[in-house]
């Protein structure tokens, strides 16, 4: 077994439940309506919140005469905001194995495609913030979506602050493997419950069930 000198976290899926589709999707509406847009197509809306890219962003807005970068703005304020409520409400919580991670002797990180804003009020909000080191998610820019994983960006981030040369992450998604094999470190796919019938198209390094095996992993 490798000795790692970090290991870092994925966020949604895999500290916190995942946003609801329906959340997101409601957001981006409401984004369309502020900047005079009443009735989005539904498959914009659905393009907008499931990985969407610089050029289809540009893409989508020129479709309805709209600057980018305003609409984008709305957007992620309006996201921000339903993310926060969601937390608030407890429609969206913690999962219990996260108390595992203090078991980790390790420099320990958050790497995450939400925003930087909502990781940190997720890590204050259920009092997690004291289990890491460091922590990033992207900006709230049209430029943060070519640096988000895949890219291994904010991953290289993470691992300069904590002076790291050997390290595991720990996702949810095929996109959290590639970007943990591009950084050139070990992946740990954790299969929960919403990802129990995902295949795979790329090998993680190991695949778990809980937070639990991935202490067992290191230890």
């Amino acid at each position: 077994m490798t000795e790692y000198d970090a290991v870092l976290f994925d966020s949604d899926g895999v500290l916190v439940e995942p946003p609801a589709s329906e959340t997101q999707i409601e957001a981006t509406r409401a984004a369309f309506r502020e900047v005079g847009v009443d009735d989005p197509e539904r498959r914009h809306l659905l393009d907008l919140t499931s990985g969407v890219t610089v050029d289809g962003l540009r893409e989508i807005c020129a479709a309805y005469d709209l600057d980018a970068e305003t609409f984008w703005d709305a957007r992620e304020r309006h996201d921000e905001r339903s993310q926060f409520e969601a937390f608030r409400a407890n429609l969206r919580t913690r999962y219990d194995d996260v108390t595992a991670i203090a078991e980790l002797p390790e420099n320990r990180g958050v790497v995450s495609n939400n925003h930087h804003s909502t990781v940190e009020f997720k890590l204050d909000f259920f009092d997690l913030r004291p289990l890491f080191d460091t922590f990033y998610g992207r900006e709230m820019t049209i430029e943060s979506l070519s640096l988000k994983k895949p890219n291994a960006h904010y991953l290289e981030r993470a691992l300069a602050d904590l002076s790291a040369e050997s390290a595991l992450y720990v996702g949810d998604s095929e996109s959290d493997v590639v970007a943990a094999h591009r950084a050139g470190l070990d992946s740990v796919f954790l299969r929960r419950s919403h990802r129990r019938d995902v295949d795979l198209s790329v090998a993680p390094t190991f695949e778990v069930d809980s937070l639990h095996d991935v202490v067992a992993l290191v230890e």
